[in-house]
């Protein structure tokens, strides 16, 4: 059976240990357990035991999660080992060889990798920064048809921090509508944008639509690997029988410090927590940008803590990302491994003396290899 390697995980995999200045991951500033938990909530923790959790999730972390959708309750909600089992889940259960799927290039390529290992046929549709990265819907209503089983999208968009108008996705529900498919929408980057507007999520505009989403990106708690599905009561069955097989179960004390997560007063400072490190790094980067001589450029993203960098001299992402490696100790993303060649993806939800360093390095070796704009 061919296998594609997710590329960008094992760039990821292969070099985020031995790099001085990660940039290449795509979350925020991960907290600490003592700054997740008050000195009264500690205790209960301690005294937890260790025996299998509940498999579909934990009963009030369902609760909460289901809290956050409209018209949801823990019966539409299936707690997974982040967002990758969840997307993963959706993909094996939707999904059979020859199914035609859409995925949204340039973007996570999760989903887009997956899909061709079950031996699916992917269309890509191509954003373009010279339009903002702005989703092309004449574009995507021509790729789609009676054959499409699948469009999936992911919003606020990862790499580019683009989100989808309330127009805009009722324009993708449409496309959905009309040829039938399945609409994936992963939702990890709600609660990241700058505006301070949470983008609305997909799950009631769509009676096939699956939401994915997890407490890696917007809330820093990358290495708890919680995420959840939210779906219809009979798909979430279909996806719990196959998370069976996969894992049985989330870790029971990762459940416990996500329902504290959730708690609404502690979720809000979370997401501040987030926002703030975000603004500030995207700010420095856009500084950084504007000394650089036209070597770079940005689209400034409405969400995400990350940017999606556009160099503009000719080396391939992968050549230049790993020149900034071996010659620097800074790690990022290529480009190429997120489908848009020229690029390069950095983190920048970072305490403000790490993004300035880690730059700083980068303007260095750019400097020694004595590139000149295109």
């Amino acid at each position: 059976m061919q296998f594609h390697n997710f590329e960008l995980e094992q760039f990821q995999s292969d070099f985020e240990r031995t790099v001085e200045y990660n940039l290449a991951d795509s979350s925020v500033q991960c907290v600490n357990v003592r700054d997740l938990l008050p000195a009264d909530e500690i205790e209960p923790l301690l005294d937890m035991r260790l025996f299998y959790p509940e498999v579909n999730g934990t009963a009030l972390l369902r609760e909460r999660i289901a809290a956050l959708y409209p018209q949801a309750n823990s019966r539409n909600v299936l707690v997974t080992v982040g967002a990758a089992q969840a997307n993963s889940l959706v993909c094996n259960t939707l999904l059979e060889p020859g199914d035609e799927v859409i995925v949204i290039s340039p973007g996570y390529r999760q989903v887009w990798g997956m899909a061709r290992n079950l031996g699916c046929r992917v269309k890509e549709l191509h954003l373009l920064p010279q339009d903002g990265w702005k989703l092309d819907l004449e574009k995507l209503t021509s790729l789609a048809g009676p054959g499409t089983n699948m469009i999936a999208v992911v919003n606020p968009n990862n790499p580019t921090g683009t989100v989808l108008s309330r127009e805009e996705m009722q324009h993708v529900v449409r496309i959905c509508d009309a040829t039938g498919a399945w609409l994936h929408a992963d939702e990890v980057y709600c609660g990241t944008e700058m505006d301070g507007e949470e983008t609305p999520s997909f799950w009631t505009l769509y009676d096939k639509v699956v939401c994915t989403n997890s407490l890696s990106k917007a809330y820093g708690l990358a290495g708890l690997r919680i995420g959840w599905i939210i779906a219809s009561a009979e798909m979430i069955e279909a996806f719990w029988r196959r998370h069976e097989y996969a894992v049985i179960a989330a870790s029971g004390p990762s459940m416990k410090l996500a329902e504290i997560a959730l708690q609404s007063d502690r979720r809000r400072v979370l997401l501040d927590r987030q926002k703030q490190l975000s603004f500030a790094g995207h700010k420095m980067l856009a500084d950084w940008i504007h000394d650089q001589h036209g070597l770079f450029s940005v689209h400034p993203a409405a969400a995400t803590s990350i940017a999606f960098v556009q160099y503009h001299f000719d080396m391939p992402s992968i050549e230049l990302a790993n020149e900034i490696r071996r010659r620097a100790s800074v790690l990022v993303a290529p480009g190429a491994l997120l489908g848009s060649e020229h690029h390069l993806r950095m983190a920048v939800g970072y305490p403000g003396e790490k993004i300035q360093s880690a730059l700083a390095r980068i303007s260095k070796v750019v400097s020694e290899l004595e590139v000149r704009v295109d």
